[in-house]
């Protein structure tokens, strides 16, 4: 149901609990106080709805209907629009998902619209319906809540990034060839949670500058103090995993060059030792080619060879082949062939 919660509140206290818009803006009037509505992807009717109670600015709703909004607070008149991105980290996928959430904030109503699963906003509700004291300080006492639920879930967030950088810094040096594309979805995550974090500064320096002229409770204004200082702290440890992440990728490139450089050293001192295998063998064949080519030379059998003659026509071919072959292998040898 996109409706998850609706109540008046009085005093800190909930005084009733309708059951559809409609009977919440009579309930509201009738009983004073203001109005927290809880929704869930609510449809085009309910929007419209809240829209022409509260006077909603249409750009506004627009942005509720649509969703896909990044991180940003603006004020239209007496009503501020919220989104926030909150984060959850998935263990068995090792893995962030974001999700979406959008707050308008009036003069006596408080609608939180979820366009996810998480936050649970349901367990913000019950602890400050625990402190009715916080609570009696009106709607701006839900901004900051729902400000401080997301706030504070960025941690684990945060851990599990961590965790995963410290995975990633082993396979660096194991050669594990996955480590680049894990590289790269972490960076992809890291910088999607500066997305989300990082204009919280901005959004709660906002709020910050208007304490005074909506007078906003000092206890509210202190514990939204907390909460920037939070987010601040959460910027700068994203801002620190995305330096880790950028040397890690030039560590991985330096690695991945050293052993493509040592792999082609490798390549060349093996063709290089092939090399000189080569020089050896053919010297040896030209050495041994020489001789063979006159003794073949001689086995032909010609009746007109003149050497057949000859007295010393054998010794004379065998020292002719001896000759060659020890000739060509000084040769080769002053040439270090051999």
């Amino acid at each position: 149901m996109p409706v998850v919660d609706t109540a008046i509140y009085l005093g800190g206290q909930r005084v009733a609990t309708p059951r559809s818009l409609e009977e919440t803006f009579e309930t509201l009037v009738d009983r004073g106080g203001f109005a927290w509505i809880g929704l869930v992807r609510p449809t085009d009717h309910e929007l419209e709805s809240l829209a022409r109670e509260f006077d909603l600015h249409h750009l506004a709703v627009e942005d509720a209907r649509k969703g896909h909004q990044r991180a940003k607070l603006e004020r239209h008149g007496d009503t501020l629009f919220v989104v926030l991105r909150p984060a959850r980290y998935l263990d068995a996928e090792e893995r962030v998902e974001f999700g979406e959430i959008h707050i308008f904030i009036g003069s006596n109503f408080a609608v939180t619209i979820r366009h996810a699963e998480a936050p649970d906003l349901g367990r913000v509700r019950r602890r400050l319906e625990a402190s009715p004291e916080l609570l009696a300080k009106g709607q701006e006492a839900v901004l900051y809540a729902v400000l401080d639920e997301v706030v504070d879930a960025y941690s684990p967030v945060l851990a599990g990034l961590e965790n995963d950088i410290d995975e990633i810094e082993e396979q660096l040096f194991d050669g594990d060839p996955a480590v680049t594309r894990r590289i790269y979805d972490l960076a992809s995550e890291v910088m999607a949670l500066q997305r989300a974090t990082n204009p919280l500064h901005d959004m709660i320096t906002a709020l910050q500058r208007g304490f005074e002229k909506y007078g906003v409770d000092p206890e509210l204004q202190h514990y939204l103090r907390d909460v920037l200082d939070h987010s601040i702290h959460i910027s700068e440890r994203g801002e620190s995993f995305r330096q880790l992440l950028q040397n890690a990728l030039q560590v991985h490139a330096t690695l991945v060059a050293q052993r493509q450089n040592d792999e082609m050293r490798r390549l060349s001192e093996t063709s290089v030792r092939q090399s000189e295998e080569v020089k050896k063998i053919s010297s040896w064949a030209a050495i041994i080619f020489a001789p063979t080519l006159i003794g073949t030379s001689y086995g032909m059998n010609f009746t007109n060879m003149p050497e057949l003659e000859w007295v010393y026509g054998y010794p004379f071919a065998v020292a002719l082949m001896l000759g060659f072959g020890v000739a060509l292998y000084f040769i080769f040898k002053r040439r270090g062939w051999l």
